[in-house]
């Protein structure tokens, strides 16, 4: 007895294992993404420690900030996307992310400070490190969704010239 495959299987079954897979390829850009980051952010931390033993704490907080931008640009770029060098847009973009992260942390931390100054450390650092998550996430998103974008591959003609329908249909 032969069995058939009912019409359709087929292609959900490609589609399944296509989505599987793409599922599996940012899971493993996040982790790169994630890592990357705090260990950025754990260099940077050492930075600013011993920094501000010779320079005042806020200058020392704005160089370990800048330089650890362009480091995390770096990495993300090439590690977490493989999208190569950023160049000056993406780590200009880069840094806007980082910029409102900072607004995002700052506001939530604010906000705790207003509505229970008597806030201990622990529901502090909760809220901290939960604005710095969701600020984490959110930065993931933007930067693989816009900054670091996979770029589709563009059909060429015999001579190197691309054609805009070919490019339209192949997206």
């Amino acid at each position: 007895m032969t069995t058939t495959t009912p019409p359709g299987a087929a292609d959900r079954e490609g589609i399944t294992m296509n989505g599987l897979r793409l599922i599996r390829r940012h899971a493993a850009a996040f982790g790169r993404f994630a890592g990357m980051g705090s260990g950025v952010t754990l260099a940077a931390s050492a930075a600013l420690v011993l920094l501000s033993r010779w320079i005042p704490w806020m200058a020392a907080n704005a160089l370990t900030t800048v330089a650890s931008t362009v480091v995390a640009t770096e990495l993300h770029a090439r590690v977490s996307f493989g999208h190569g060098r950023p160049g000056l847009a993406g780590h200009l973009k880069s840094a806007a992310t980082m910029a409102l992260g900072w607004l995002v942390t700052s506001a939530a931390v604010g906000s705790l400070a207003a509505l229970r100054p008597d806030a201990g450390l622990v529901l502090q650092q909760t809220v901290y490190l939960s604005a710095t998550a969701l600020v984490g996430i959110g930065r993931y998103l933007v930067l693989r969704l816009a900054v670091f974008a996979e770029r589709a591959p563009r059909p060429r003609t015999g001579g190197g010239v691309r054609l805009r329908a070919a490019y339209d249909a192949a997206a």
